[in-house]
C-alpha cells in the first residue's frame, strides 16, 4: 500500500489534502486522545474539561488542566512523520494543504508552510471578553508573553492570567467541545471547506476519524470518488479508504523514499 500511495502522489495533478491527528505526534511523546496508548487523554472526562462551559464555571480548574497537559506538548520536538510531510509539501511544486487537528506546534516547528490548525494552538491564548482585540474572532496572544507565575504559585481563580488590553480572563486558544469551527479566523474553516471540496487526493495520518473535520473531508471525498489513504497502526474502518497499518513516522518516510524525496533531520 506504500507503493500505491507513492503512485497516487506521482500522478495527482491537483490538490493533495493531508489531515493529521494525534497519532502523528505520538512518536514525539505526546499522548493521543482516543488511542490505546497509556496516556491517551480520552481516558479522562475531556468532554467536560475541554469546554467553554467548564472554563466559565471553574477558570482556575481549566487553566490547571491545560497547563499540566501543555507542559509536555510545548516541550516536544517534531518526529520523522512531521519532517516527511514538510518534504512532501516541497516536492515537485505539489499543490498541498495540511490540515491538522493537533494543537501542538510540531508541524510548524518542522517547517510546514501550507498549514491549517483547525483546533487552535497550544502556544497561544486569547481574551475571553467579547469585543477585545485579543479575543475571537481575530485576536490572540503568544503564550510565552503571558506571565503565569502567580497562578502556578497559587492556582486560584483570582490568579488566572488576565488580558493586557482589557483585564478580562485569558483562555486557551483552542476549539473547545462546545464551540464551532467558524468561531475564530485562525481555524481557517472556509479554507478547509474549499480544500475538502476540491482535493484530488486525501491522506489521513494518525487520526481516529472521530471529529467533524475528518467526517467532512471523508464525505466530500466519497461523494467525488476521490482516492483516500489512511496511515495509522489501526486499520481504518471507513469504506473507500486504503489503509496503511503503520505509524506516520514510519510510513510517511517510506513514501518519501519511494518518491526519491529526502527527509531532512532538522
Amino acid at each position: 500500500m506504500i507503493d500505491a500511495l507513492a503512485d497516487a502522489l506521482t500522478h495527482t495533478k491537483g490538490l493533495v489534502l493531508v489531515v493529521t491527528g494525534a497519532g502523528v505526534s505520538l512518536a514525539s511523546g505526546i499522548p493521543t486522545f482516543r488511542g490505546k496508548d497509556p496516556g491517551a487523554v480520552w481516558a479522562r472526562d475531556v468532554t467536560e474539561l475541554g469546554t467553554h462551559r467548564y472554563f466559565c464555571h471553574e477558570p482556575a480548574g481549566s487553566w490547571s488542566w491545560y497547563l499540566q497537559r501543555f507542559a509536555k506538548v510545548l516541550a516536544a520536538k517534531p518526529n520523522a512523520g512531521h519532517r516527511a510531510l514538510v518534504a512532501l509539501e516541497k516536492w515537485r511544486g505539489l499543490q498541498f494543504l495540511l490540515v491538522t487537528q493537533n494543537i501542538d506546534p510540531l508541524h510548524e516547528r518542522a517547517g510546514s508552510q501550507q498549514l491549517v490548525k483547525v483546533h487552535g494552538s497550544a502556544d497561544r491564548v486569547r481574551c475571553s471578553n467579547d469585543g477585545c482585540r485579543f479575543a475571537a474572532p481575530h485576536g490572540s496572544i503568544a503564550r510565552a508573553d503571558v506571565d503565569v507565575s502567580a497562578f502556578l504559585a497559587n492556582p486560584i481563580d483570582a490568579n488566572v492570567p488576565k488580558c493586557p488590553e482589557c483585564g478580562g480572563l485569558l483562555r486557551q486558544h483552542v476549539l473547545w467541545f462546545d464551540e464551532y469551527y467558524n468561531g475564530h479566523d485562525d481555524y481557517q474553516w472556509p479554507r478547509v471547506l474549499a480544500a475538502a471540496a476540491s482535493a484530488e487526493l486525501v491522506i489521513f495520518a494518525g487520526t481516529s476519524h472521530s471529529v467533524g473535520v475528518t467526517q467532512l473531508v471523508y464525505d466530500s471525498a466519497q461523494d467525488r470518488h476521490t482516492p483516500m489513504f489512511s496511515i495509522d497502526p489501526i486499520a481504518s474502518p471507513l469504506r473507500g479508504v486504503q489503509g496503511i497499518a503503520a505509524g506516520s513516522e514510519v510510513a510517511l518516510v517510506e513514501v518519501c523514499a519511494r518518491l526519491g524525496v529526502e527527509v531532512t533531520d532538522r
